[in-house]
């Protein structure tokens, strides 16, 4: 995953475009970066007062969760099932999720899943 610029290269730009007067374009191209960074950077300055960088990346929540995460473990335990068979049974009870998301939850609940079942 890519790093942000660091707050020192933020606060030259932002500097030589408000205290030097210099256009966001020539800011850009005597530091480095790209016109639409350094445009972003100064509206992001103006409007909030900082330079930090914000959040990358983060916390996704899981799609099968709750009273449908219990369904979906007691339904694999029960009988054999196919992974598309499990999209289509989570598509019908109003979870809308992928092959992909079906077989983590699969994988990452096999312990219990066999667990359970012996």
């Amino acid at each position: 995953m890519a790093k942000p610029y660091s707050v020192d290269l933020r606060e030259r730009v932002a500097s030589a475009v408000g205290r030097d007067g210099m256009s966001r374009q020539a800011a850009a191209r005597r530091f480095g970066v790209a016109a639409s960074t350094a445009i972003h950077w100064v509206k992001r300055f103006s409007e909030t007062g900082s330079l930090a960088p914000g959040q990358i990346g983060g916390h996704c929540e899981k799609k099968i969760f709750g009273a449908h995460h219990e369904w979906l473990v007691q339904r694999c335990q029960g009988r054999e099932f196919k992974l598309r068979g499990l999209v289509a049974e989570l598509a019908e009870r109003g979870v809308v999720v992928s092959y992909r998301t079906v077989w983590k939850f699969v994988h990452a609940s096999s312990s219990v899943i066999r667990t359970q079942v012996s």
